[in-house]
């Protein structure tokens, strides 16, 4: 190696993947350094040729070496990897296994679930993956609503998962990476799945995607108590709880029942979120449309049936700017800095920071029907 091209490589440390997250160098994606220090070319290895993220990759490259050889004519030449480079990448990432990468692991992993749909649980899952990243931690979201999904539309994703053969990159948004069925059907259409089929799709989610290391995964769990919360508590043994209901004593009580199912197998609960638990009128004063109490009350029900404290960590109120955000894919948490849901969020998110890891873990011995 020549002095010119242990510079290059020095400089190129500085630039991570877009998509992977760690230096080009670690990744093996700096080609030939061919030229002097008057004038001279690098190779850059795109992992696909279809990368949606070349033209940022090939940026921040040029930007990074015109700082470090302001004197010198650059030029970047974009190739992509032949298979058994790519190969060796997929092992230096993966390992030579698929395997669940969050079994024993330091990722702190949190099912976002309740009893009935129409109680904003997807919305509040949006928000909390937003918020803690924005506060720096990194976190996965899987959308784990199959029949539901609505992840996609919330974050505002257009784009699909970059395939490296049958690893899968999720996209970014807000800091979050995130994965959904959704970003691999056309439009709107429906999914008609059965069981096998729910347990494969979540499975994938967890083995054939590249999450690299995360503080945080959340999941948006499908309303009830059906194949999917079957299939997640066999495959995440160790996950945490968390439960969202309305102020309405009918929402609370179906939800109590998804929560009491996720402890049979094992998961502890974490709290509730109230959500729609008031609207602020323009004079400061609450009007509570669902009632009142219904947070309250799960959290007591919990309490009792699981012999340990279940609190209520969060109140959300009914927000216009909410509704805006969710339209535009915008979470609140990335958007607005002074509203009352982004202080009752600012405080979901604080409390779910300081959720510690268990080393509980009890298996659901559970076959799936065919």
């Amino acid at each position: 190696m020549n002095s010119l091209e242990s510079q290059v490589l020095a400089s190129l440390e500085k630039v991570s993947d877009p998509e992977l997250h760690k230096p080009l160098t670690e990744l093996g994606m700096v080609g030939d350094v061919s030229g002097n220090s008057e004038k001279f070319q690098v190779q850059i290895k795109l992992t696909v040729s279809h990368c949606p993220m070349k033209a940022e990759l090939e940026n921040s490259v040029k930007e990074t070496l015109i700082a470090d050889f302001p004197n010198s004519d650059i030029s970047v030449e974009l190739i992509v990897m032949t298979p058994e480079e790519l190969a060796e990448l997929k092992l230096k990432l993966r390992g030579r296994e698929k395997i669940n990468p969050f079994l024993d692991s330091p990722t702190r992993v949190i099912l976002v679930g309740s009893g009935k749909g129409g109680v904003g649980k997807s919305t509040v899952t949006a928000n909390l993956a937003a918020g803690l990243a924005k506060h720096g931690y990194k976190v996965g979201l899987i959308d784990a609503d199959i029949f539901g999904f609505s992840l996609t539309k919330l974050l505002g994703v257009t784009k699909r998962p970059t395939r490296l053969d049958d690893m899968m990159l999720p996209p970014i948004a807000f800091g979050v990476k995130v994965i959904s069925i959704g970003m691999f059907l056309d439009s709107n259409e429906p999914v008609s799945w059965r069981g096998p089929m729910l347990h494969k799709a979540v499975e994938q989610f967890l083995t054939d995607v590249y999450w690299g290391e995360l503080d945080f995964l959340l999941i948006d769990m499908p309303p009830g108590t059906g194949d999917v919360s079957i299939s997640v508590g066999q495959l995440l043994p160790s996950a945490k709880y968390l439960v969202v209901t309305t102020p309405a004593s009918d929402a609370s009580l179906v939800a109590a029942r998804s929560a009491m199912a996720a402890f049979k197998v094992g998961q502890e609960i974490i709290g509730v979120v109230e959500n729609f638990s008031w609207i602020e009128s323009t004079d400061g004063s609450k009007q509570y449309p669902f009632g009142q109490g219904g947070g309250e009350s799960l959290a007591k029900e919990l309490s009792e049936y699981s012999d340990t404290e279940v609190k209520l960590i969060s109140q959300l109120p009914l927000s216009q700017k909410i509704a805006d955000g969710s339209g535009q894919g915008i979470p609140i948490m990335a958007s607005v800095s002074e509203d009352s849901a982004v202080l009752g969020f600012e405080n979901l998110v604080e409390q779910v920071a300081q959720i510690k890891l268990s080393n509980k873990q009890r298996k659901l011995n559970v076959k799936l029907a065919t």
